[in-house]
């Protein structure tokens, strides 16, 4: 179980290598500087009623806000696209159908001016109610348009939604559409039921939360993030396994991404020729409460249902994700020989309990990397231990062998003074 697990590892980490380093010809990435897609951050503030509260550094919690708004604008890299929403920012009334509608965008997403965007944050006054979920899909629908660059929203609030929808169901289906959203939330003095609800929105989008209790924190956290969206990442790729082989979609060498409901399981194909291995690893997150007791699935088999090779690992309920991984190496043939078509299937066996939503699914991360074959690809098959595995066996042996010698000695040592 230990050497699957190093597989898996390693797989995930030569495929990262590989996207970063390996797509392009040597030529071209070292001649010509690849430009990358420019991040795109969106800030979404509180300004609901409980803002005006005095308890950060001896000001408000809206005052503190600001002050960090302008130190974050002041420090955001020129190539981000940067955007402000709010929420509970105009209405003051208490009809919770309208307040509940109360988010706006107050700074488009795009290249910023810092002075609009300041003065367009030193308007806002504490007001109305806390509509998370709605001002979550707003921005969500901010982001998503167009480009290929990251896409981050920071979330900055000191209470939990006080409208009907759940924050954090919403979080789940913003992450389930594929966009790539990662949402990071910040509470502002929260009690513990706001953190909850902040842990389990980042949660679902891969995202960090972080209580807040002094303006400093704030702006340094808020710049992080900010700064966050720059650093280079491997996007999945969306895709949707199919209920039969058959069926599957066609993946190549790269890293993609997909949802499974509660003891599902989905198929893809990969066509592998000879003379390559393929590698493949996954991982399930439990973005939601589950039962304890849980695993995930990860199986090569032929077209006719002949399996080939899998991997299964288990769960308690610790952890937020588990993995799997495989590999599978085809010897070097004759020229035109075709490749081998594998089925991949991706199962899970999670289960929750009766108030958890179980849509959208949990989310799959599947990794596909194909690489030259090993010379003799059964040494691969003994105990996944590679060529080096006599060495090893060696080394066991001898520490076996040595441990004997050492309890013996021992044991004469304490006998012989017994004797005397």
């Amino acid at each position: 179980m230990i050497m699957r697990r190093l597989m898996a590892t390693g797989m995930a980490g030569g495929l990262l290598a590989t996207l970063a380093c390996g797509l392009l010809p040597a030529s071209a990435a070292a001649d010509e500087p690849v430009a990358q897609p420019s991040p795109k951050v969106e800030l979404v503030l509180d300004v609901s009623g409980s803002m005006r509260a005095k308890d950060i550094d001896g000001q408000s919690r809206m005052s503190a806000a600001k002050q960090a708004f302008d130190d974050v604008l002041d420090s955001t890299p020129p190539n981000v696209q940067l955007g402000i929403r709010t929420l509970g920012a105009d209405y003051p009334g208490n009809d919770r159908k309208t307040g509940c509608k109360d988010t706006r965008q107050l700074y488009p997403v795009g290249p910023l001016n810092r002075t609009e965007a300041k003065t367009a944050v030193a308007t806002l006054a504490p007001t109305g109610w806390t509509p998370i979920g709605p001002a979550l899909l707003a921005a969500a629908n901010d982001l998503k348009a167009g480009g290929d660059g990251t896409r981050r929203m920071v979330l900055i609030t000191d209470g939990e939604d006080t409208c009907a929808a759940n924050p954090c169901d919403v979080a789940r289906d913003i992450a389930a559409q594929g966009i790539h959203l990662v949402i990071d939330t910040l509470g502002l003095i929260p009690d513990s039921t706001t953190r909850n609800q902040l842990s389990c929105i980042a949660e679902a989008t891969g995202g960090t939360y972080t209580t807040v209790q002094h303006r400093t924190q704030l702006s340094t956290k808020v710049k992080q993030l900010v700064n966050r969206s720059t650093e280079p990442v491997v996007t999945p790729v969306a895709t949707r396994g199919a209920a039969n082989c058959a069926d599957a979609p066609v993946l190549k060498a790269g890293l993609y991404s997909d949802r499974e409901t509660f003891s599902e399981n989905r198929w893809y194909r990969v066509d592998v020729r000879p003379g390559q291995e393929l590698r493949a690893a996954v991982s399930i997150s439990d973005d939601r409460a589950v039962n304890a007791g849980y695993g995930v699935l990860l199986r090569g088999v032929t077209l006719h249902g002949r399996e080939i090779v899998r991997d299964d690992e288990g769960g308690t309920g610790r952890t937020d994700a588990v993995s799997a991984g495989i590999r599978y190496p085809k010897p070097k043939a004759d020229s035109g020989t075709p490749a081998e078509t594998v089925c991949l299937q991706v199962g899970n066996s999670f289960s929750a309990p009766a108030s958890v939503k179980i849509t959208p699914g949990l989310p799959v991360e599947l990794s596909i990397d194909l690489v030259h074959s090993p010379d003799q690809p059964s040494d691969v098959a003994f105990y996944g231990l590679g060529r080096g595995w006599w060495l090893l066996g060696l080394l066991a042996v001898t520490g076996a062998v040595a441990g004997l010698l050492t309890g013996w000695a021992a044991r004469w040592r304490m006998n012989s003074g017994r004797a005397s």
